[in-house]
């Protein structure tokens, strides 16, 4: 065993590591660190939500054994690599994809199916908040779900007792604690950056509305605790530990930092937590976060106002359709190498798609990609229909293929984009990361033509949100240990995390940037065809 690995087995048998987990659209991960956020293994399990009774949902059965499965997956890695399976950790963290529905009774039972961010079923309380609260509250917010249901007087809500986010639903099982981090808070309901917590003006402003339709109650009594990075948030209990490993190995009692979002572990996970950092996040679904100097001058639909972990203000451009129509092209190109006798790895058929993108013209030789899977706010469609098209005049190559598929993965991002530019925010460099930036550095190329800024991808691009939410455990370990005494979060990750961390960064150059918004034009032009595939094809 070399010294490194002899190094990380005794940090692991001392418990000196953070252990985050991540429940993606996907994939469930979990990530493995030391306590200075070096990546000592990794596991996960895959998962998909189903549409039932129109409405996107997973069930909490399939939490529970997806839970299970990456871990039992990473402590598979541990002790194949160290010799060790761990019984305990220095701290563990908690993350999922922000936003949605989770709504229980006095008894902690569900009373309806978990509801998504990715529903859109949502319209008329996104926009009678947004006009009352003066903000924008998107489609995909917690409070517009419940809104929603005062609506449309559902009979659960008189019986509802507690709302929370994926994140905070797992964490209550861990540790029996209703809390969450001030990230994933600020996409249930908007922060007051002064006071740390919920908005009281627009709490009344909220429960005054929901009384007009017949609701008794105050929403501030259902919501989690708020709490910021670094902060203590419960211990792992007896019964916590049972639920993540049944074999009866991991004892209780471990520190849990706050349950954060998926945006703010990518944050952290690019170090994007100051004023003028920004990050693109890229999976399902894609966002743009960018930290904010001030105030924005106006509202703006396209436009989602959160926080970092440890409270900042933050513009949020989130768009529900990402890559997985391009993973699916990938996996049909795949089955056909499969029919010609091949096996290739889903990376090998990425690159072999991807490879050759930057050859084609810089506005995709005319072709355009639709990757709308599901209803997409920013671009105006309340449904998907993917869509592949092209003119009889086109050129039809696979290195044109590649490029239009990934302009249309950034396409809805850059119109929200151009709105912060409009506005006059400025970033000094935007930070990818998530596993479509593994592929030689083509999507990162793409990206900087779509934004017209640097982007720079990480040692870690592909570990994503998992790493970023051990990394946010440690620190509340080192907040508790004293270590970190001092040391806001933006400073810890400067001088321990990301001390002498690498990145490549890639300069947008002219003529990309035209290409991309030649191609956008033709794009934004084209959502008529989108529009009339939704109409027309059931």
């Amino acid at each position: 065993m070399t010294p490194r690995k002899t190094a990380a087995r005794e940090s692991i048998v001392a418990g000196r590591t953070a252990l985050g987990i991540e429940l993606g659209s996907t994939r469930i991960k979990a990530s493995l660190t030391d306590d200075a956020g070096v990546t000592l293994a990794t596991g996960s399990s895959t998962w998909e939500n189903q549409l039932v009774d129109g409405l996107w949902t997973y069930s909490l059965t399939a939490v529970h054994e997806g839970l299970q499965a990456a871990y039992a997956d990473l402590v598979t890695a541990v002790a194949e690599q160290y010799g060790e399976r761990p019984s305990t950790y220095g701290a563990i963290g908690v993350s999922a994809m922000m936003h949605g529905y989770l709504a229980f009774d006095g008894d902690d039972e569900l009373l309806v199916p978990f509801r998504t961010w990715r529903n859109t079923n949502t319209g008329p309380a996104a926009a009678t908040l947004s006009e009352a609260f003066g903000l924008n509250i998107p489609l995909r917010w917690s409070v517009a779900h419940f809104y929603q249901a005062v609506l449309d007087h559902e009979t659960h809500v008189p019986q509802t007792r507690a709302l929370t986010t994926l994140a905070g639903y797992v964490h209550r099982l861990l540790t029996g604690q209703h809390v969450l981090g001030v990230g994933d808070a600020s996409g249930m309901f908007p922060i007051d950056s002064a006071t740390g917590g919920y908005d009281a003006a627009l709490l009344e402003k909220f429960d005054a509305l929901a009384a007009a339709q017949g609701y008794q109650g105050e929403l501030a009594a259902l919501l989690p605790t708020v709490l910021p990075a670094g902060a203590e948030a419960g211990s792992l209990t007896a019964e916590g530990a049972a639920l993540l490993d049944p074999s009866g190995q991991l004892r209780p009692g471990i520190l849990l930092c706050p349950p954060e979002g998926d945006a703010g572990t990518g944050m952290v996970a690019t170090n994007s937590v100051r004023p003028r950092t920004g990050n693109v996040s890229a999976g399902t679904s894609i966002f743009a976060m960018i930290v904010l100097e001030g105030p924005l001058a106006g509202t703006h639909h396209e436009i989602d106002l959160v926080t970092t972990p440890d409270g900042h203000p933050v513009a949020m451009v989130h768009c529900n359709n990402g890559s997985s129509e391009l993973g699916a092209w990938v996996g049909l190109f795949s089955e056909f190498a499969v029919a010609l006798g091949h096996k290739p790895d889903s990376d090998a058929v990425f690159q072999a798609v991807l490879g050759g993108a930057l050859e084609a013209g810089p506005d995709a030789d005319g072709l355009l990609a639709y990757n709308l899977l599901s209803g997409e706010p920013i671009a105006g469609v309340d449904e998907g229909r993917p869509l592949f098209v092209r003119t009889p005049g086109s050129r039809l190559s696979l290195a044109g293929f590649g490029r239009a598929q990934l302009y249309g993965v950034f396409a809805t991002l850059s119109l929200g984009m151009r709105v912060l530019t409009a506005e006059g925010v400025t970033v000094d460099t935007m930070f990818a990361h998530g596993g479509l930036f593994r592929t030689g550095g083509i999507a990162q190329r793409v990206l900087a033509s779509a934004v017209g800024s640097p982007v720079a991808v990480g040692e870690g691009a592909g570990e994503g949100g998992s790493w970023g939410i051990a990394i946010l455990a440690a620190y509340a370990a080192a907040v508790r240990d004293g270590s970190a005494a001092g040391r806001t979060l933006g400073t810890w990750l400067d001088e321990v995390v990301f001390a002498g961390a690498q990145a490549q960064v890639v300069q947008p150059d002219a003529e990309g940037v035209a290409g991309y918004a030649a191609f956008l034009e033709r794009w934004h032009a084209g959502l008529a065809v989108e529009k009339a595939a939704i109409s027309s094809v059931s």
